[in-house]
Parts: structure tokens; C-alpha cells; sequence
């Protein structure tokens, strides 16, 4: 695929995208190969494998990879691929143990992904074969990052916050303590369901795109919202209604929609009928902005990370990825978080909302998932292939140029989406880390060359 035809098929300038770059097969391939190979992906969470030999088998792109800890307590991902025929060596989702055996010729490797037992070595292979040279393919970048961990087959890829560049701000907060610490979430749950549309409609999705809000008429009207009571307008945490809402794109491909709140905003009680997590939360919101001071007063709603993965900052507070499987098929996978240290009443209470909330049976992400599938399909026809989609919304939108870094909008705004497949485009283009994170891109402020480091 020439890069003029990638020029035509994403004309961020105008605003017009095509089609095709969520139907065509030989695009999904291409993502595969120049994407999904460089970018650093979203992998697990520290709290899916506290101990020594535990595991979790997640994914990057198509691949299965492992995510484990070794006995000395360092965290690997390896490629779940048997270096003799191919065979996955693990097939469980997730457990501990002391070696990955292959199940097809029982070739072992150790957590550390040496190759440690071959049957029959002495007879069949001594003097050929170097174990050395078998080990389990492992990531060439990997980085623990607040509990999560990130991963890149790409030797060459920027350390892991070069990566994230400003958009870091905005995932702190999703990572953090409700209360204002930094860092201290654990995993109490994931969801993980298929679904037949591109990746690329999810992860546009949390972008920021507050246009789509008339979808979930529905579970407004009857009142979804963390206690659950009827009449209760609204599915989250109520001080976003009063803030100054902004729509940031960033040059490496990023996107969020965060908000700002007035200086003397107040806790606004949403956990009703449920006052011991009403006055855990208020502690919270109290303790964030003694320990932030105005800092607290920006707060996070919604990012994608680029490529695939997103977030929900507040309620229900997680990460999302979506996992390609074909240019018409996505497995959706959301981590939930809660603080670690917060009561057993608080976990037990926000695992029935993130449920009732988000997933295949979540109410609200059913709205989205039938937007994504049914323009999947009504994409894929001779006629509608033809057809541009229009992506210029808010083109002239007002920015705010301090303090918040990015393109900042404070009006809805799609200008994010058009950053994210401007991005995307270079990506298939073969474009240089420079240009990846934007170094040089006119819509930005230009930044420091890229410097290349060890693990992040």
C-alpha cells in the first residue's frame, strides 16, 4: 500500500476518513505488522501476579503472550509459543506454577523463559542444539508503570513515558489513589467478550466522544448511577455536571476528555442510600484536594492510550483493551480497578456497579457495542464503501493554551479522532519515532528529538 493511498484514505486536514480503514483485510494486516509490532501495548496489572510463579495469559495484537513473575520476583512477558514446534506452552488463563511444559513434545522452560528440559537431550540433540539459543521469546521493551504493565516487540521504541508523553497526567489520575496518592490500585475483576467490529470504532470511542451521550438515554432515564436508585439522573460520579469539560489530543496519538472543576466545588453525594460509601468517597474527594491543592481540581473521564487502550478515570473506574482479531472482529477486555486499600464494603459495592455498568451485560457499553457493530456492518457494502465519514466536527474549536498541555478544546470536539488516524496513518507508513511522537508536527509545539533508553 503506497503512501499517497494512505494520504486518501485519511484526510485528517478535511476531515473525511475513509471506510476502508475499518473494513479491508489487507489494512488490518498492515496494521499488524507496522502497528501493533512498534507501539507499547497495555499487557496486565501488577495484582493479576503478586507472587513468585504466578501467571496471566494476555495478549498483544493477535499474539498470546504470558505475563509472569519469576522466582526472583521479576516481571517477564514472553510470547506463548514453543520454540520447538510452535504449540502454546501455557493454555490456562491464569494460575502458578514452576515451568511452562509444552504439551505437544514436552519441551520445559523455567519462569525466566530459559528452556530447561528437553526429553531425550543426550541421545537426540547433545552437541546440536544450544539450549541458550531456545529460550521463549520475550518482549524487547517492557515497563511497570503504577501497577500496570506495558509491553513492545520494537527494541527501538521510546521508554515507556516518552511514549505516554502529556497524556501521563491524565492516566495518572485514573491510576492513583481516590484520595490523592499516587499510585495503589489493584485489579478486582476483568471482562472479556468478542464482538463482530473493527478495534479501532472502541478505542475512537473513548477518545472522547461525548456526541454519541444521546445512546444512553435509556439508562439515564431510569437512574444508573452508583447507588442504583430509580430517578437518580446520570451513570457517574456527579462533579462532572459543574465542571469546565475539555477535549485534549496529544502528538503521539493520544486523546482524553477530562474535566476542570471550580475551585470552591464541593463533594457531591451520588452513593445514595449508602452512607459508609458516601463518607468513604467524600474522604477521598476531601483528601485529594488537601494533598493536590489546585492540581485536584482537574479530573479524569475518559482516554484512549494509543493505540488500544482506554480508560474510565472515575466511575466505573478501569482500563480497557481492545484486542484485534480481524478487520470485523474485536475482543473487548476491561481490568477493573479499586484502590487497594480501600474498605471490603467499597470493593463489594463498586464490583455490582462496574458490572451493571460496563461489559457484554453492562448496561451502557451495550449502547456503544451496538453502535460499533451495526456501523461495522453497514460499512462493508459496494455502495457504503464509497462513501467518506465526516470527522469535522468542531474543526475551529476554542483551545486553552495554559496550563494544560496538547490541543486543548473546551467545546465537544472530534479533533482528537483526527489526531489519532493522523497518527495511525504514520504508523503504516513506516514513519520514524520522531514523527510517531510528533516531534516536528506543526499542530504542536515542536519537542525534543527522541532518546532512546533502557527498560522504563
Amino acid at each position: 500500500m503506497e503512501h499517497s493511498n494512505l494520504k486518501t484514505l485519511v484526510d485528517a486536514d478535511n476531515g473525511m476518513i475513509s471506510r476502508e480503514i475499518f473494513t479491508s483485510p489487507a489494512i488490518y494486516k498492515r496494521e499488524l505488522e507496522s502497528l501493533f509490532t512498534r507501539t507499547w501495548l497495555f499487557v496486565g496489572h501488577e495484582s493479576l501476579i503478586p507472587n513468585p510463579g504466578d501467571f496471566y495469559l494476555s495478549r498483544m495484537g493477535e499474539e498470546s503472550v504470558i505475563l509472569c513473575r519469576d522466582r526472583t520476583g521479576e516481571v517477564h512477558v514472553f510470547l506463548n509459543s514453543c520454540t520447538h514446534r510452535g504449540m502454546k506452552v501455557c493454555r490456562y488463563d491464569k494460575g502458578n506454577a514452576k515451568v511452562f511444559t509444552c504439551p505437544y513434545h514436552a519441551w520445559s522452560f523455567a519462569l525466566d523463559g530459559s528452556l530447561q528440559g528437553i526429553p531425550h537431550f543426550d541421545d537426540l540433540y547433545d552437541g546440536v542444539l544450544d539450549p541458550d539459543d531456545w529460550s521463549l521469546l520475550e518482549v524487547d521493551r517492557m515497563a511497570v508503570y503504577k501497577g500496570t504493565i506495558w509491553a513492545s516487540w520494537d527494541k527501538d521504541a521510546p521508554n515507556f513515558e516518552t511514549y505516554l508523553g502529556d497524556a501521563k497526567l491524565h492516566l495518572d489520575m485514573t491510576l492513583d489513589c481516590r484520595d490523592g496518592r499516587s499510585g495503589g490500585s489493584e485489579v478486582i475483576g476483568v471482562h472479556r467478550w468478542k464482538f463482530p467490529a473493527n478495534w479501532k470504532f472502541a478505542a475512537e470511542n473513548f477518545l472522547g466522544d461525548s456526541y454519541h451521550n444521546h445512546s444512553h438515554g435509556s439508562v439515564d432515564a431510569i437512574g444508573i448511577g452508583p447507588s442504583a436508585r430509580s430517578g437518580v439522573k446520570g451513570r457517574r460520579d456527579d462533579e462532572m455536571r459543574a465542571a469546565q469539560h475539555i477535549w485534549i489530543s496529544f502528538p503521539e496519538g493520544h486523546g482524553v476528555h477530562s474535566a476542570i472543576e471550580h475551585p470552591d466545588a464541593e463533594f457531591i453525594d451520588s452513593y445514595l442510600d449508602q452512607p459508609e460509601i458516601g463518607a468513604y468517597f467524600r474522604n477521598c474527594y476531601e483528601e485529594r484536594r488537601r494533598r493536590l491543592g489546585d492540581e485536584a481540581q482537574l479530573i479524569p473521564f475518559t482516554g484512549t492510550i494509543f493505540p488500544n487502550t482506554s480508560y474510565h478515570g472515575r466511575q466505573p473506574r478501569g482500563l480497557c483493551a481492545w484486542h484485534p482479531h480481524s478487520s470485523g472482529e474485536t475482543e473487548g477486555w476491561r481490568f477493573f480497578l479499586v484502590d487497594t486499600d480501600a474498605p471490603t464494603a467499597v470493593k463489594d459495592f463498586l464490583r455490582h456497579y462496574y458490572m451493571r455498568y460496563s461489559g457484554p451485560a453492562g448496561m451502557t457499553e451495550q449502547d456503544d457495542m451496538e453502535n460499533w457493530l451495526y456501523a461495522s456492518a453497514a460499512s462493508k457494502g459496494t455502495i457504503a464503501k464509497r462513501l467518506k465519514l465526516n470527522y469535522q466536527q468542531s474543526m475551529g474549536a476554542a483551545k486553552l493554551n495554559d496550563p494544560l498541555p496538547g490541543l486543548v478544546a473546551t467545546q465537544m470536539s472530534e479533533h482528537m479522532a483526527r489526531g489519532y488516524y493522523t497518527r495511525w496513518r504514520d504508523y503504516l507508513e513506516g514513519r520514524d519515532w520522531n514523527q510517531l511522537l510528533g516531534v516536528g508536527d506543526p499542530r504542536f509545539s515542536d519537542g525534543e528529538p527522541v532518546t532512546k533508553a533502557g527498560r522504563a
